[in-house]
């Protein structure tokens, strides 16, 4: 498949922190099997901290999503709980806090992120994304 050819993928994933490790794998799959191994590392992290705040912080279950357009990779997680995420801090200034470093990894690392509210069939909850360019 051309890498510059779209396409979206989205993994159901249970209320359980083992999700986290299935995640990454998945998506290093993904990646791989698209000739995307060069944005592997960076989109691993950036997915196992959008997975583990699904899923820590929320009590249903979540989805991760990876989407693939324009030379532009796409990593989301939606979880069932509507309320907005804890605005990230800066890295720099955290030091060696064992926990609450997730977005603002998330915002170190993408070239972009951000949050929405969903509702979709009279389930409600939230999507957070974050996109890293090819180039």
């Amino acid at each position: 498949m051309p890498e510059n050819a779209p396409w979206e993928y989205t993994l159901y994933i249970p209320n359980d922190v083992r999700a986290v490790t299935v995640a990454r794998r998945t998506l290093r799959l993904i990646l791989t099997m698209h000739g995307l191994i060069r944005l592997t590392d960076t989109a691993e992290l950036l997915a196992a901290e959008l997975v583990s705040n699904a899923v820590r912080h929320t009590k249903g279950p979540a989805a991760l999503r990876v989407r693939w357009s324009a030379g532009v990779l796409r990593i989301g997680a939606w979880d069932a709980d509507p309320a907005p995420p804890e605005p990230p801090g800066e890295l720099n200034s955290m030091g060696e806090v064992e926990e609450g470093r997730g977005l603002a990894l998330v915002k170190a690392c993408a070239d972009l992120w951000g949050w929405q509210p969903l509702a979709r069939h009279g389930n409600r909850g939230k999507f957070v994304w974050c996109e890293l360019a090819a180039a």
